[in-house]
């Protein structure tokens, strides 16, 4: 049984979607932790009503000392995969360090294509049609100390419509993510996609 950690800035879509999805039975997983760096942030919400344990850790002013934070509070929950579900922060070196291979994000494009900093929400897909890219789609990939940097492990992909707009695009793409991270996740599950063999 993986034992996931989501770290969530916001409403925290991917947590809702894989929280869902473990309820229906559809993924064999079990959610442990939601961390947030902001105390307000409905994901934690949406956490404790599920029975999932809860953490605030601001990273300001002391981006060092929330990392350690983090590393520990990950550790101690014995955690095997941790989610980024619209965590709007760079993690610290000591986080990535302990979860090397094993910190997961989807990005709503075909990476390495529109990925960096300030790449996110609808940015990416006005970014694509300003393009002229004829493909689109959404990846999950390992996270590292680069923003939408880590190795891609699972993407899906489909054509840009003509007269696709940006509105439009970003609503298709949303729609497909939490079927690819769910997929995902069952794979990881099952035995059939091993993180360290993705390792460079």
């Amino acid at each position: 049984m993986i034992r996931l950690a989501f770290l969530a800035s916001n409403n925290g879509s991917s947590l809702r979607a894989i929280v869902a999805a473990i309820e229906a039975g559809d993924l064999t997983a079990e959610p442990v932790l939601a961390v947030s760096n902001k105390k307000g942030a409905p994901a934690l919400d949406f956490a404790s009503a599920h029975g999932i344990a809860t953490k605030v850790i601001p990273t300001l002013p002391d981006a060092d000392a929330a990392d350690a934070r983090l590393a520990m509070a990950l550790t101690e929950t014995r955690i095997n995969l941790v989610i980024l579900s619209g965590y709007l922060r760079k993690l610290g070196p000591r986080t990535l360090a302990t979860f090397k291979g094993r910190i997961l994000n989807i990005h709503p494009a075909l990476l390495p294509a529109h990925g960096g900093a300030g790449m996110y929400g609808r940015r990416v897909h006005e970014a694509v049609i300003a393009a002229g890219d004829t493909r689109s789609g959404a990846s999950v990939h390992l996270v590292d100390d680069e923003y939408d940097h880590g190795r891609v492990i699972a993407q899906v992909e489909f054509v840009v419509l003509p007269g696709e707009t940006s509105e439009s695009l970003e609503a298709r793409v949303m729609a497909a993510e939490p079927k690819l991270l769910v997929d995902t996740l069952a794979r990881i599950a099952r035995g059939e996609l091993r993180l360290e063999a993705t390792q460079s």
